[in-house]
């Protein structure tokens, strides 16, 4: 018979979750929670952090936590400014009027009209591809450096906190 004891539980959620890693590691697992979220693969993201954060041995909730740094209000101008950089860096024309043709889409938008709405943004798929892989790449080394300076004043408050008690 298994005893699940409060201390048993907290044990096999601290291992499930690693959240006693170093500094270093958890800003790593954000990180790589931050770039899937602003990653190309969007839809995806959720799985494919777990999945490498699961694989590589990381902070589950820093991952969770990263990857929903991209906020629902977020996407729309993140992916266009990525898209538009892709295209500029790839040297790819931007169809004119494509951002208010892709509007008018979505505002009478049924699945019906999905095939239609693919065939607009076709032209602007590697741009939109390079330009967002960009992003992530620069948001995820962004939120290493700022969660690891928090997470370190962060540790060292608490450490002197502990001390002077």
């Amino acid at each position: 018979m298994i005893h699940l004891t409060k201390a048993a539980i907290r044990r096999a959620l601290e291992r499930l979750l690693h959240t006693h890693d170093t500094p270093r590691r958890t800003a790593a697992a954000y990180a790589l929670g931050v770039f899937w979220g602003y990653s190309p693969v969007l839809g995806l993201h959720t799985i494919l952090g777990l999945i490498t954060g699961f694989a590589l041995g990381l902070n589950r909730v820093a991952v969770l936590l990263g990857i929903y740094s991209n906020l629902p209000w977020t996407l729309a101008p993140y992916y266009t400014v990525a898209t538009l950089g892709g295209a500029a860096l790839l040297g790819a024309d931007v169809p004119p009027g494509i951002l208010a043709e892709f509007k008018a889409a979505l505002d009478g938008f049924s699945l019906r009209e999905l095939g239609q709405l693919l065939k607009l943004l076709e032209p602007l798929f590697w741009s939109y591809v390079v330009g967002s892989t960009i992003g992530a790449l620069l948001a995820a080394a962004i939120a290493y450096r700022v969660s690891l300076a928090f997470i370190e004043s962060y540790r060292a408050h608490v450490s002197q906190h502990r001390h002077d008690n």
